[in-house]
């Protein structure tokens, strides 16, 4: 009896270890041998950031939930929508690129912590991000103060994410530097590969630092800037004093990039929570526009923001 149960639990270990033993000797290199990340990546997926009411205890979705959730997604990409009333409404939908695939593993949330899978804001930041939601419907535009760091075209903030269009990131890498490049606001992260500590600089997206955890690349970005008094598209992604950010890059193979980051902020979240997205450099297995970086070119919140303000002018008049 003890002789079987010890060839099972050899047969066990073989079968968790050798995925993790073929993608670490099929793991491309660069020439300083390093494992290589570089690449036009996009994390863009149906899968959403946190748990939908709908799904609250669901983890997993079946294949065929999966297939016609994809499927209705291939139809409706283009189709145009009214908004709803009161809303000014946006973009058309064919500047949208937001993906139309379930991560292959079909999760209900890319939150993989908790497991829930929500974001676990303090009572006052679920009160600020409602609030938030609402006003990018309804809220005054008096001031450029009104309007968030996006629509100034600044920045949206870090970790990397995937907000609708613009979903791609280039990676770029020399023996001492990762240098990633967000295809959105043309944000540009250099990231040295260093034991240095940390600068005592404050920045909006945080000083970083990388180091290399067997092949696994870990991005640790400290001292952000406060930039609670800023709107921000997203409360989870507003720079505070206490936010503490750790990403970790694996490459799995040729087309596969495993994202992982967790996030630690005691005046936004009541404990720490984590998130993995597979990135991939097979643009069309996620649905979304294939080709290089394009310029992101913002006019919105720098030409355009005075035509904001004096469309918000002009409905007063209309209203009195």
């Amino acid at each position: 009896m003890q002789k079987r149960c010890a060839n099972t639990a050899i047969i066990v270990m073989t079968f968790w270890l050798a995925p993790f033993s073929a993608a670490t000797q099929n793991t491309p290199r660069t020439p300083w041998g390093d494992p290589d990340l570089q690449g036009v990546w996009t994390g863009s997926t149906m899968t959403p950031l946190e748990r939908r009411a709908e799904h609250a205890n669901k983890e997993f979705l079946t294949d065929e939930e999966a297939t016609l959730l994809e499927h209705r997604a291939d139809q409706n990409r283009f189709i145009e929508r009214e908004p709803n009333t009161g809303d000014p409404g946006t973009y058309n939908q064919i500047w949208f690129d937001p993906g139309t695939r379930i991560v292959p593993d079909r999760r209900t949330a890319l939150i993989t912590d908790p497991r829930d899978g929500r974001v676990p804001y303090t009572p006052e930041m679920a009160d600020r991000e409602r609030l938030q939601v609402a006003y990018r419907v309804n809220g005054d535009r008096n001031s450029w103060v009104d309007v968030d760091t996006g629509e100034r075209c600044l920045t949206d903030g870090v970790p990397m994410f995937w907000l609708g269009y613009n979903p791609n990131h280039l990676i770029a890498q020399t023996p001492d530097h990762v240098i990633i490049l967000h295809e959105m606001f043309r944000d540009r992260r250099i990231i040295p590969i260093t034991d240095h500590p940390h600068t005592s600089v404050r920045q909006w997206n945080g000083d970083i630092r990388g180091r290399w955890d067997g092949d696994t690349l870990v991005v640790e970005s400290l001292h952000f800037a406060d930039k609670t008094s800023e709107r921000w598209a997203a409360t989870w992604r507003m720079p505070t004093k206490t936010m503490h950010l750790v990403e970790r890059f694996t490459r799995l193979d040729l087309d596969t990039l495993e994202y992982e980051f967790t996030l630690t902020d005691p005046a936004k979240f009541t404990q720490p929570w984590s998130v993995r997205v597979p990135l991939t450099t097979n643009q069309h297995s996620r649905g979304v526009t294939e080709g290089p970086l394009y310029e992101y070119a913002c006019h919105e919140g720098n030409y355009s923001l005075s035509n904001v303000l004096s469309g918000a002018r002009t409905e007063e008049r209309e209203e009195k």
